[in-house]
């Protein structure tokens, strides 16, 4: 199924995805007990910790339907939480914000982070005048969507150089596809591009561009989105959950303790076998997934930073969600593995 196809699947839903969560419908799993089928969106040219996992065989007879891609970590939360895939994953602010809304789900297993390998940072072109938070007032930043990691980042960016927040909306945040968003910058369509993995290394070998600021180097290594359900899904699948959490756990910390061209070759192969009209070039450049807690495991404070910033912005309410009760680590029987 193309992106187009994606479209028309999630269209016939007939419902948006947060009225279905609210009223707390949803199960994604038509009311079959420890479902042996996962329905999941992918990302055109990456492999996910969960598509590695299968690959692997750690999610044993368990299998995933792909349905097909996104470029929006909020978009694909949603379309679990409404039923309209099984489970998704996003950066926890996200999760933070789609679960302030009501939506029934739990996150449980992270499956991105940022660390010295996989970060996300915001590049300048070469030539640039832009050196600093203050000289950001007034520009375009492209970044994949918002509301998300990118714009995080950029507004703790900001607050930590004395921008205000009056000032800091005069900062334009663009919503690029991340292929796109290399090719914006050296175009001049945008100041400033958020890149992230492989896309941020290619970018990068070609040249031309420098770094202002990173996530890392704002926070240094953390665990930055997570894979969630919904509660009434756990409820009626529980098998199913640990067996999906825990194999990817295990695929985490395979890809940390194996080889780096051991596992490129691997993710390479993975892409060009499931033929989904996409290129496995950028695959190259493949580094981390940044997940350093082992078997993914969840950090209450991995949530409440996000919660926090939420609150601040006047997003959410203080005290709206309850983070103990939006995360478990239950299901997750991996074992940690050496790092490489």
């Amino acid at each position: 199924m193309h992106t187009t196809s994606r479209r028309t699947f999630l269209a016939l839903s007939g419902l948006s995805a947060l009225a279905v969560a609210g009223c707390g419908t949803a199960s994604g799993s038509s009311g079959v007990r420890n479902t042996s089928k996962l329905r999941y969106q992918g990302f055109a040219g990456q492999v996910t910790p969960a598509e590695l996992a299968a690959d692997l065989g750690h999610l044993k007879d368990l299998k995933l339907e792909w349905v097909g891609n996104t470029i929006s970590g909020p978009q694909d939360i949603q379309s679990a939480a409404s039923g309209q895939t099984d489970f998704g994953g996003a950066f926890n602010g996200a999760v933070v914000k789609l679960a302030a809304r009501k939506a029934p789900i739990k996150a449980v297993v992270s499956y991105y982070g940022s660390d010295k390998h996989a970060f996300s940072g915001y590049y300048v072109t070469g030539d640039s005048p832009i050196r600093s938070a203050r000289d950001l007032i007034g520009k375009k930043v492209g970044m994949n969507t918002l509301g998300a990691h990118a714009e995080a980042m950029l507004d703790i960016y900001l607050k930590n150089n004395g921008v205000s927040l009056a000032e800091s909306k005069r900062v334009e945040r663009i919503v690029l596809p991340p292929v796109n968003t290399e090719q914006s910058l050296r175009r001049g369509q945008i100041e400033v591009a958020v890149l992230g993995g492989i896309l941020r290394d290619k970018a990068l070998e070609t040249g031309g561009i420098r770094k202002l600021f990173s996530d890392y180097d704002l926070r240094g290594a953390f665990s930055a989105g997570t894979y969630v359900f919904t509660e009434r899904f756990i409820k009626q699948n529980p098998e199913t959950v640990r067996t999906f959490v825990t194999g990817v756990g295990k695929a985490l910390d395979w890809s940390r303790s194996t080889p780096r061209d051991e596992v490129v070759a691997r993710l390479t192969e993975i892409v060009e076998r499931r033929g989904r009209n996409e290129s496995a070039d950028a695959l190259k450049f493949w580094q981390s997934f940044g997940v350093s807690a082992p078997g993914g495991r969840i950090d209450a404070k991995e949530l409440t930073v996000w919660n926090d910033w939420l609150t601040d912005r006047g997003d959410i309410k203080s005290g709206q969600v309850d983070i103990d009760d939006l995360y478990t680590n239950e299901f997750n029987g991996a074992r940690a593995a050496k790092r490489r």
